[in-house]
């Protein structure tokens, strides 16, 4: 393909009754959905198919997984019918080598990635593949598996990381309009100040990048997928911030968008 690449984005998707409650963060997606040039296929990689190994959704018609509980009817009645694209995946499996890569027919969109997209996508039209997270490996590993991946932006892929910079459930406050503790604040900052600063090795290995990283990053499956969006910055692009904050005490809700 021709024309400028595609952008690669990181959201911080939060509770998934964002998907449908009016928020600033839904607010910030759509904006997204309406400034960012138009791909012609979406490679998503959520916290929520955190797995030994390495994978992509390959059927033509993925289903719109439900994977959480205690949440009303509503949120379950979501579906987000985007099409599959089975040649991405093999795409997507043919970059990645010689690292072997599953063909999943099983697996579908997560929560992961449509609490987001159909904020920034709502008519659901845009074929979606997933990439699995491979818990074997360590977060260096995944920044340059996730390099290998570059070429897609030049294809017309944008690539959609979802989780979040800072997720600790254990540490919630439920009271809405607590000040978020010293520990969230300082990592998330740190994490800010060095996507600004492009210092991706430093974010890579977070656990060193602020003393406040074993509280906000108890398990790395909500962080990783900010490498995957970081690792495809090309030399002169910077990294915007389309959205930031924290929820709960224990939720960052940082976007990072690079390139577009």
């Amino acid at each position: 393909m021709t024309g400028a690449p595609q952008p690669a984005l990181f959201l911080g998707h939060g509770s998934p009754m964002l998907a449908i409650e009016p928020s600033r963060y839904g607010e910030a997606w759509q904006q997204l959905g309406r400034t960012l040039p138009r791909p012609r296929a979406i490679l998503a990689v959520s916290a929520h198919w955190y797995i030994r190994g390495t994978a992509v959704t390959a059927q033509p018609h993925p289903r719109t997984i439900h994977d959480f509980h205690g949440f009303p009817p509503a949120l379950f009645a979501v579906q987000y019918p985007a099409p599959g694209d089975p040649q991405l995946a093999r795409r997507v499996a043919q970059l990645l080598a010689p690292t072997p890569v599953r063909l999943d027919e099983d697996w579908g969109l997560d929560h992961g990635t449509w609490s987001v997209a159909r904020h920034v996508y709502p008519a659901a039209d845009i074929p979606i593949v997933q990439l699995s997270i491979d818990a074997t490996l360590s977060p260096g590993q995944h920044y340059a598996l996730a390099q290998r991946l570059g070429s897609l932006r030049d294809e017309g892929v944008l690539v959609l990381g979802s989780g979040n910079v800072v997720h600790n459930l254990r540490m919630l406050q439920w009271e809405g309009a607590a000040a978020a503790p010293p520990w969230a604040e300082t990592f998330n900052t740190a994490v800010r100040e060095a996507v600004q600063q492009r210092r991706h090795a430093d974010l890579a290995d977070y656990g060193k990048l602020d003393a406040g990283a074993a509280l906000s990053v108890p398990t790395p499956e909500h962080y990783l997928p900010l490498l995957y969006v970081l690792a495809l910055q090309r030399d002169g692009e910077t990294a915007s911030l389309p959205i930031d904050g924290l929820e709960l005490g224990a939720i960052s809700m940082m976007g990072v968008q690079v390139g577009g």
